[in-house]
């Protein structure tokens, strides 16, 4: 196992991050009463047709745009990973059959859901949770 760094802390960045996420919830509630969950969106992006198939490639566009934004703005957009690309691909394709047997992802029911005080997103968001402590400790003391 590769050794474990700490991150720098950066709370600006985080602040401003989360409001952008924030901003985009509200924004594709108020606009196409929709939830902004990025499974469901990548989702019908692939399966739905006409204006439900426009606005959810608008949105993926979106947020590749804003990486792009970001390093011509900001500069080179350090990405660290500390798994190997198999470990990468695994946690993938969990993340993937998660989202399916949850209804949602993260951003949809932590995001969204919680904003909302869903009883299902809370206990969603709380597995995910649960699941992500659990793992990470399993990781890291493998």
């Amino acid at each position: 196992m590769e050794n474990w760094t700490s991150t720098p802390f950066e709370p600006l960045t985080g602040l401003a991050g989360g409001l952008l996420i924030g901003l985009s919830v509200v924004l594709l509630l108020l606009t196409l009463g929709r939830i902004a969950g990025i499974s469901g969106i990548a989702a019908g992006a692939m399966t739905q047709r006409g204006i439900e198939r426009y606005w959810r490639l608008a949105f993926i566009a979106g947020i590749v745009l804003s990486a792009v934004l970001y390093m011509v703005f900001v500069g080179d957009l350090q990405v660290q990973t500390q798994m190997s690309s198999a470990w990468l691909v695994i946690a993938g394709l969990l993340v993937g059959f998660g989202t399916r047997l949850g209804s949602g992802c993260t951003s949809g029911h932590g995001v969204a859901g919680l904003s909302r005080l869903s009883p299902r997103s809370i206990v969603a968001t709380l597995t995910f949770m649960a699941a992500a402590i659990v793992t990470t400790n399993i990781i890291r003391h493998l």
